[in-house]
């Protein structure tokens, strides 16, 4: 296969591991700027275009597309499937993903666990919202963050309203959703390829931070995921439409939740934990599935 990957920072572990993956099973695979990509939009013949040379001959397509990019990265993937390459994930589905708020409104419809999750647009009804996700504590988040920043723990109703009035007043949307305190800061992240969770890592805050994110210093070992958490994850990639992503779960008093569905996930941290080939999987999941022409939305959506 001629695989194409759009990717910013080709020296990423995670990158460097699709390459490594795919060169050793015999496959030609291209890592592009997708910021440097542009297109010709015609009706009949889409173009894409890189460094002055049409792009052209691709099996496949890996996109690795950062959440500050997510608009013009779609675009980029959407001429891909415009042209017939095989997305490794659709653009639609990403769209779905990092829309926060319709990713869980979409989990929500097919009955997977949340924490109780509540969003206005007016800060005036901030008490209001406190109580509907349970209240204090409460976990407000902006909708535009990741990797943990834009992640705050509201401890008292006081310090709540204050965080949502604040935010209230800088214009941007947030969620507050119910604190799990009995995750004791940590959740689980499962690597979702082609259907099936492939590895599952315990991630654990650092310290006394209720974040457990890996680049807030938290720390990864390998778990034993029950098979309620194990069809939670697969339902969730489901419900995005993601080939592969990595879902976050906590465990609560009353069975597993979502707190995200990533459509790009990090192969480091999960890889070294495990000891599991995640990219090689990845690469074989390409092998078993990419055919011209066979993304479902074909750019539309």
């Amino acid at each position: 296969m001629k695989i194409v990957m759009m990717a910013r920072n080709a020296d990423l572990y995670s990158h460097r591991r699709l390459v490594e993956a795919a060169e050793a099973r015999g496959h030609t695979i291209d890592v592009i700027n997708t910021l440097l990509c542009y297109m010709n939009i015609t009706s009949h013949r889409p173009e894409l275009r890189y460094m002055n040379q049409k792009l052209t001959g691709y099996d496949a397509v890996i996109p690795r597309i950062g959440v500050s990019i997510t608009y013009y990265g779609m675009a980029v993937l959407r001429q891909f499937e415009m042209m017939g390459v095989y997305p490794l994930n659709e653009s639609v589905a990403i769209g779905r993903s990092r829309d926060k708020l319709r990713s869980l409104q979409l989990l929500a419809r097919d009955g997977i666990g949340l924490p109780v999750t509540g969003f206005a647009n007016s800060a005036k009804f901030a008490d209001d919202v406190i109580d509907v996700a349970g209240g204090a504590p409460v976990v407000i988040k902006l909708l535009e963050g990741t990797q943990g920043i834009g992640v705050v723990l509201g401890e008292t109703h006081n310090s709540a309203r204050s965080v949502i009035e604040a935010f209230g007043g800088a214009k941007v949307n947030i969620l507050v959703q119910e604190f799990i305190k009995e995750a004791g800061g940590m959740d689980i992240r499962c690597l979702v390829v082609g259907g099936k969770v492939v590895a599952a890592m315990k991630r654990q805050g650092a310290g006394d931070d209720f974040r457990s994110n890996l680049h807030r210093g938290g720390s990864a070992e390998v778990i034993r995921i029950t098979p309620e958490e194990r069809s939670t994850a697969v339902r969730s990639a489901r419900a995005m439409g993601l080939n592969v992503c990595g879902v976050d779960l906590l465990r609560s008093n009353h069975g597993p939740v979502v707190m995200e569905v990533n459509s790009s996930p990090g192969l480091e941290g999960v890889e070294r934990a495990t000891g599991k080939d995640v990219a090689g999987t990845i690469i074989e999941f390409l092998e078993a599935n990419a055919k011209p022409r066979k993304t479902k939305t074909r750019g539309r959506g």
